[in-house]
């Protein structure tokens, strides 16, 4: 009996790895069709999630009803799968250099338990050639087994977009590959049990991880064009916002938007592929230039902010400013890798007095993280109010509102333009 249907009919059971924004709805909904073991280091997670909580904020606690699912953080419990799906982060270090250590501490988690006959898919975004060069050699090395022989690994790149209810692990393709026709098709049955748009075979493991490595180079190099002319035409006092709506008339034209790119895949995944592209000896000159422009925007927004601040009050002496948003996007929790850091961060340098607000991130968090913490009570009298990320809550806000909290000479920064058609008799910018 082949392992898909062994996993179907619960006689074997499935390991996610890693219980993050990726894996836990991927476990869940598994759990809904087949028996599941969740594991993640964190015991607090797990305990979270033993009471339905999701850590990430991302998932209700229905999301958790009907599952049949075991989660745990003892390495002891998964040895009972054998079928492991690892799902944990790939970030970068300080020099923005890939930082594997995640991936292959996962790895070496499940060379312990690795049995003959077992499945390894990995879901985590990674330059083309990681799976086979750098993680299968750790399952090897650990489990004392031979790839392919006496286990099979596969590749499927996760497409979970936080926050975005509407494009969800049921209705998007999912890409999977083996290391062989039979693992392939294996793997393949497996998800289409839970992915209800189906999924697409790729040829190899290298090719489904360059697809997940472009799919965000693609984004991360379309924006970065975007706010490049987002700063040539602040120079030119042209509004980027009308300029692309003129544009976006014609059939053809691609609609991005300028702003800050952060996060922990468009503004990650990019360095993972010029890393790689290096070691054959070539310099991606459109994907590099691409991050240093979005790299660079959070300077380029704390300039105009401060230089608008001198010009309007003709020092910057105790000015101060809100800064309402610290999350990489809207409607999440998640601050990793935050571009509006690199705005606070700038202003401060200014000698500006920052509050910063956000409805969803944690202040011990971001102390912990950044440094500074979220401001309890907000004044009245802000030089500027920068509108930095467009939570649902700040998009109630009208003019009144925002009038409220400034002082008579201040002035709105709209990072998305969100306002542009609200803001009437204050000043206002944007990118």
């Amino acid at each position: 009996m082949s392992i898909y249907n062994k996993l179907l009919s619960k006689e074997e059971k499935i390991a996610v790895i890693g219980l993050g924004y990726v894996g836990l709805p991927i476990a869940l909904e598994f759990a809904k069709k087949i028996s599941v073991i969740g594991f993640d280091i964190s015991e607090s997670r797990v305990e979270m999630m033993k009471n339905h909580e999701d850590p990430s904020e991302e998932l209700e606690s229905s999301a958790f009803e009907n599952s049949d699912i075991h989660f745990t953080s003892k390495l002891e419990d998964l040895k009972d799968a054998t079928f492991y799906v690892v799902a944990v982060p790939t970030p970068i270090d300080q020099h923005k250099l890939p930082d594997l250590k995640p991936l292959l501490s996962a790895s070496k988690t499940v060379g312990k338990v690795l049995k003959k006959g077992d499945y390894v898919v990995f879901e985590s975004t990674v330059y083309p050639g990681c799976t086979e060069d750098d993680c299968i050699p750790v399952l090897e090395k650990i489990s004392g087994l031979k790839f392919k022989t006496d286990f099979h690994v596969g590749y499927s790149p996760e497409r979970i977009n936080p926050g975005d209810t509407e494009h969800t692990l049921q209705n998007v393709v999912k890409v999977v590959s083996g290391d062989d026709a039979e693992s392939l098709e294996e793997i393949a049955k497996t998800y289409e049990l839970v992915v209800g748009a189906g999924v697409h075979r790729a040829s190899s493991i290298k090719v489904a991880e360059a697809a997940k490595i472009i799919e965000n180079t693609q984004r991360d190099v379309n924006i970065a064009l975007i706010n490049e002319l987002s700063i040539i035409f602040d120079k030119m006092k042209i509004n980027t916002y009308e300029v692309l709506e003129a544009a976006g008339t014609k059939w053809n034209f691609l609609k991005f938007f300028p702003g800050l790119v952060g996060g922990h895949c468009i503004g990650v995944d990019p360095y993972y592929l010029t890393y790689k592209a290096k070691e054959f000896g070539y310099h991606a000159q459109i994907i590099n230039s691409g991050r240093a422009v979005n790299d660079g925007m959070g300077s380029f927004i704390a300039g105009r902010i401060f230089k608008e601040i001198v010009a309007s009050k003709k020092s910057s002496n105790g000015a101060k400013v809100l800064v309402m948003g610290a999350t990489f996007k809207e409607n999440v929790s998640d601050i990793r890798n935050s571009k509006v850091v690199d705005v606070i961060n700038e202003l401060n340098s200014f000698g500006l007095v920052v509050d910063v607000t956000d409805p969803h991130a944690s202040s011990k968090d971001l102390k912990h993280e950044y440094g500074f913490s979220l401001t309890d009570r907000l004044s009245n009298d802000y030089d500027a109010i920068l509108i930095a990320v467009n939570h649902d809550e700040y998009m109630n806000y009208d003019e009144a509102k925002l009038k409220k909290m400034m002082n008579p000479n201040g002035f709105i920064f709209d990072v998305k333009g969100t306002f542009k058609k609200k803001i009437k008799d204050t000043k206002y910018l944007s990118l």
